[in-house]
């Protein structure tokens, strides 16, 4: 069941996860996160990221607003963003679950340009955040399409 809690600081969306079905309901697909990051994700309203440099050391840890499918976690960002950069050659991102602290894991990072993908994206952020739903900092495939915001697709690294 998903609960749209309004209160006096705004809007609270309680789902089972992003996509507003419960990871344990759905077992029979898989995940190539373990069950800890699949449930930790799925409950998550925010992720803290840092891109990793060429020359291995981090840039500043921010929290991104995303979406998780199981397969993946998607945010979008500016093309002019170091986020994008490294995204563009395939880097890494360093991702901790909720908070600061939360659980860890490393991923690699793909640019997606796919319009009906940030159109996916629309209605999980606008459920989730409320800045969203009044139309702001809302995923759109016309911005993707008209080379405006882009997609970067976030997989677990494969250990080296």
């Amino acid at each position: 069941l998903d609960v749209v809690l309004v209160t006096h600081r705004g809007i609270s969306w309680a789902a089972g996860d992003c996509t507003g079905r419960h990871p344990a309901m759905d077992s029979a697909s898989t995940t190539p996160f373990s069950p800890e990051l699949d449930r930790a994700l799925g409950a998550a309203r925010q992720l803290y990221v840092a891109t990793e440099r060429r020359n291995g050391s981090r840039s500043e840890v921010t929290p991104i607003w995303f979406m998780y499918d199981r397969e993946a976690v998607y945010f979008t960002t500016a093309p002019g963003s170091w986020k994008a950069k490294r995204a563009a050659r395939g880097g890494v991102l360093h991702v901790h679950v909720g908070s600061r602290g939360g659980p860890y894991w490393r991923g690699t990072m793909a640019l997606v340009a796919d319009p009906t993908l940030a159109e996916r994206m629309r209605p999980i952020y606008r459920r989730r955040y409320w800045l969203a739903w009044i139309g702001l900092f809302c995923p759109s495939g016309a911005r993707v399409e008209a080379g405006k915001t882009l997609v970067v697709r976030v997989v677990p690294a494969t250990a080296a």
